[in-house]
């Protein structure tokens, strides 16, 4: 019989590469966007049936780069268009999330793809675009 902590980290990774897979087949941000909002919903459901600090600290850090990304879709929405939301940062997403559900998978660290996670979101933001424009973040 498979322990409860086993099934729910192989269905954690199971979705996180249906989140990437879903997310290159679409071509809309909007739509890209709501499916990476189920990566951190997937982590969310994941540590409140099988607790554990890596998947609540993959929550945040995802949850965290979603909300960023989000916001600066508002801002191009509104008609802001200083930082963009171009197809590299959502191609380095998918890769992040790939990375990150092989971490799980293979029971390894996972700060390497949360960091690469939250450093694209990090460059759609004001002070992060600055740093990528200066050549200081990098993805």
């Amino acid at each position: 019989m498979t322990s409860p902590e086993t099934f729910f980290r192989k269905e954690l990774v199971k979705e996180l590469r249906n989140v990437a897979r879903l997310m290159k087949d679409e071509k809309s941000v909007e739509k890209k966007l709501y499916y990476f909002s189920a990566a951190y919903g997937v982590t969310n459901r994941t540590y409140r049936y099988v607790f554990s600090g890596e998947v609540l600290l993959a929550d945040l850090v995802l949850n965290t780069a979603y909300q960023t990304m989000v916001e600066r879709l508002k801002m191009l929405k509104s008609g802001d268009t200083t930082v963009s939301l171009d197809e590299n940062v959502f191609i380095s997403i998918q890769e992040g999330l790939q990375l990150l559900a092989n971490a799980f998978e293979d029971n390894k660290p996972i700060q390497n793809p949360l960091e690469k996670i939250l450093t694209v979101a990090f460059s759609v933001s004001g002070p992060g675009n600055y740093l990528k424009e200066k050549g200081m973040v990098k993805f």
